[in-house]
């Protein structure tokens, strides 16, 4: 690699930098940085994206400008916007501010961009050199991206386990499998989420909280899908002050005289089936990016079939629970030989104290 190319990946390697600031707050937008050099190759400005309806990371770097771009370069994760949404477009202002170089890491998939922000800005005489740092642009916006591919969200299923793959005795009790620590990061990763989804059963179950414990604000939405509406009266997800709750019912099941059960600041919608690829689309739809699966074994395992689940996180504990009744984290997917199995890729490993952290992909 020449020098000269080494210098356009740092640059490009610094935008996206930048745009991984606004990694919790971006949705349904995604996650930009922006750098400009001067006619001689000078750091001149560089911004990103925080938050939708905030500026653009182009916007940002040409509002922080320190001299004249004239002839300069651009470096940008993603195609900059040729739309009018809450913000203006962006190829204006690159095309205005006498740009002539920019390096585009790649095409947004929006169908209102989708490559002619690209042919505007080479439209207007400017120089386009895509595909710099391809790799890492898109394992940063893959949800974003994933959405607008498929209109489903971005799907991770998170559960925690015995080495002997257990999630909790037969009788249902699973406090505490993970150590303190496991738990801390678990909120942690909640907070890089949207929506974080559960069933009717994990509700009744645990009555869980769905927080970030304060980590983000405004928290995911929480989100729980029931076939019967046979849900509790008293709930820590009916309070609405810590957090938003919506609740999605299949209409061809449930007793919708439970209605009532359910508070008025809870959202509800009802869908046509049990089908969790409905729940994805209804999520994606709401400019949910990407979602997080904490539900019990019979509705990963439909998820999963469903391709709603791209990613999974697994704790495991070195602790042995035994028992062929007790609860496993997934269903039957009622393989009969060893090539119809579900593959992962790209695992990564890390001790959390005593505790293992798996996260891999599902493989295409």
């Amino acid at each position: 690699m020449t020098e000269k190319n080494v210098n356009h990946t740092k640059w490009m390697k610094r935008a996206i930098l930048l745009a991984s600031l606004g990694k919790n707050t971006t949705s349904p937008n995604p996650k930009v940085g922006a750098v400009i050099l001067d006619k001689n190759g000078k750091l001149i400005s560089e911004g990103f994206h925080f938050k939708a309806g905030m500026p653009h990371a182009e916007a940002m770097a040409f509002n922080n400008l320190k001299k004249d771009a004239k002839g300069g370069s651009i470096y940008v994760n993603l195609e900059p916007c040729c739309h009018q949404g809450r913000t203006p477009p962006c190829v204006d202002k690159v095309i205005s501010s006498g740009i002539k170089r920019a390096f585009i890491s790649i095409e947004d998939p929006d169908v209102r961009v989708a490559g002619k922000g690209i042919k505007m800005l080479e439209e207007a005489g400017i120089k386009v050199h895509l595909g710099l740092c391809k790799k890492e642009s898109l394992n940063l916006n893959k949800a974003f991206i994933h959405r607008n591919i498929t209109k489903k969200s971005f799907g991770v299923f998170k559960w925690a386990m015995s080495i002997d793959g257990r999630i909790a005795l037969k009788n249902g009790k699973s406090k505490w499998i993970t150590n303190d620590e496991s738990r801390a990061l678990v909120h942690s990763f909640r907070a890089e989420f949207d929506a974080i989804i559960i069933g009717g059963n994990t509700l009744r179950r645990d009555n869980p909280l769905l927080t970030t414990r304060g980590l983000k604000n405004p928290e995911p939405l929480r989100v729980v899908f029931t076939k019967s509406l046979d849900l509790p009266t008293k709930s820590n997800l009916w309070d609405c002050n810590k957090a938003k709750t919506l609740v999605i019912y299949d209409s061809s099941k449930a007793n919708e005289s439970h209605l009532s059960r359910i508070p008025k600041c809870v959202e509800v919608e009802k869908v046509s089936s049990d089908n969790p690829e409905l729940i994805s689309k209804i999520l994606a739809k709401r400019g949910c990016n990407y979602v997080l699966w904490e539900c019990g074994p019979q509705l990963a395992t439909a998820a999963i079939k469903s391709n709603c689940i791209q990613e999974i996180i697994t704790f495991i504990s070195p602790k042995i629970l035994g028992g062929e009744n007790n609860m496993n984290p997934l269903g039957d997917f009622e393989f009969g030989e060893m090539h119809e199995i579900i593959k992962l890729s790209e695992p990564q490993l890390s001790l959390i104290g005593d505790d293992i952290c798996v996260k891999s992909l599902f493989k295409n």
